[in-house]
């Protein structure tokens, strides 16, 4: 091939010139500045090698990673975490404080086991802060009494998670697991207890139908296997009755007033009754005891006066006889010294008393013996 002297002049020109370029000055640590030389030659002096290059991505990849990934994970008391390795839960749930995981392979599921309510309610009476609390709302229950009439329930139910057997529970259930277990069994053993009875019987029976339901819902959950739920409390807040019943209740309770009123008026007239009759029977039984005191009286004294009579009757003999008659006569005689007018007459046989008679006035005077 023939060779282009030009060419050749213009490349070998271009040599020298280039030979002849001063070097650019260093600087202590031999390297050339940026304003001298090959700008795109400085730069690659500060690029590190291949090696340190692919240390450096993988560095700045696992930065990454972690700041999107977050392997890790806190856990706080009143929960527990359920790690699921490529899908699969393991049986020992973790408890409180720090977990590391393998992010794209492991999870951490956080469950809460703190007490946790259900109200069921016809109205919304919570907001959104109750159920960041573990407080949540259902529909009131609506129930079909024993003539078919429809009965409203609202009732609170609080419940806990096991927490040993939270992983197996997350497994069978999944995240919804309160809406699978406690809204169901809540529901269906109101249904079969309330069912029972007549609606107009529901409130004056309402104590015994809310023990009945805790009860019936204790023994129901219960029967799920590895005891997944703590049943805490049932509270029977309200029986919502058809307006038709609640008119017929109203009726009977007026009625039921209105008895109680005259059931009253009769038992205090009767009372009344019973107290005048006891006043009445009082003052007889008084007068009754104060006839009988006096006739005891009059007995007693008639019984004494008796006895004194026979005592006397039986101390008197013929000699005091004689003697009373000697001393009746002696006072005749003092009267006649007083007296010359009067008569006297002796009883037959001399017995006392004797009686005198004065002629003047005509007058009879007896003179007893002592």
């Amino acid at each position: 091939m023939p060779i282009d002297l030009n060419e050749h002049l213009k490349n070998k020109r271009a040599q020298m010139n280039n030979d002849k370029r001063p070097e650019p000055k260093r600087n202590d640590n031999n390297k050339p500045p940026f304003g001298g030389g090959n700008n795109f030659d400085n730069i690659g002096n500060f690029l590190p090698s291949g090696k340190k290059l692919a240390i450096l991505i993988i560095l700045v990849a696992i930065i990454l990673i972690l700041i999107i990934e977050r392997p890790f994970v806190i856990i706080n008391s009143g929960e527990v975490g359920i790690k699921a390795t490529t899908g699969k839960y393991e049986p020992t749930p973790l408890q409180p404080g720090l977990h590391f995981f393998i992010p794209f392979f492991q999870e951490v599921i956080v469950v809460d086991t703190r007490v946790r309510t259900i109200n069921f309610s016809r109205t919304e009476d919570m907001g959104a802060i109750a159920k960041n609390q573990g407080i949540f709302r259902n529909d009131a229950i609506s129930v079909l009494d024993s003539r078919g009439l429809t009965v409203s329930i609202e009732l609170t139910v609080q419940y806990q998670l096991n927490d040993a057997n939270a992983p197996l529970t997350i497994a069978v259930y999944g995240i919804s697991w309160e809406q699978k277990i406690i809204n169901p069994v809540v529901r269906d053993v109101v249904r079969s207890v309330v069912g029972r009875y007549p609606a107009e019987e529901l409130p004056t029976k309402r104590d015994d139908i809310a023990k009945e339901i805790a009860i019936n819902m204790e023994t129901e959950i219960r029967k799920f296997k590895n005891d997944p739920v703590t049943l805490t409390s049932v509270q029977l807040r309200e029986i919502v009755l058809p307006e038709k019943i609640k008119a017929q209740i109203e009726q009977v309770q007026v009625a039921r007033q209105e008895a109680e009123r005259v059931r009253y008026e009769v038992d205090r007239a009767k009372q009344e009754a019973e107290k005048v009759a006891a006043l009445a029977k009082g003052e007889a039984d008084a007068n009754r005891v104060k006839a009988q005191g006096v006739a005891d009286a009059i007995t007693i004294e008639a019984k004494a006066q008796s006895q004194a009579n026979k005592l006397i009757a039986d101390s008197l003999s013929q000699r005091l006889l004689e003697l009373r008659q000697i001393e009746v006569q002696g006072k005749f005689n003092e009267a006649l010294k007083e007296n010359t007018n009067a008569q006297i007459f002796l009883a037959p046989g001399g017995s006392v008393p004797n009686i005198w008679v004065d002629s003047k006035s005509k007058r009879q005077s007896t003179v007893g013996a002592q």
